[in-house]
């Protein structure tokens, strides 16, 4: 069967097209064209690519601030 897209296959179909939509109207579905696939490709890439790493969370130290050992102790009186 041989592949797909040989050079006479594409022609054939720009002929075709250019019969059916005429010289003014092509310049339009090209853009179009174009368009479509530029969101295509951005919508994959949005998918295949992995995401951005989270930022790091800080963590807030919940536990009280131990008791200084180096502070000086007071007699008792009594």
């Amino acid at each position: 069967m041989g592949d797909l897209l040989q050079p006479w296959h594409i022609i054939v179909l720009a002929v075709v097209a250019f019969l059916l939509f005429g010289a003014k109207r092509l310049p339009e579905l090209g853009k179009g064209l174009g368009e479509g696939l530029k969101g295509f490709r951005e919508g994959i890439r949005g998918i295949t690519d992995p995401p951005p790493p989270a930022p790091p969370v800080q963590q807030q130290n919940t536990a009280p601030p131990p008791a200084a050992s180096n502070a000086p102790v007071e007699p008792k009186q009594g």
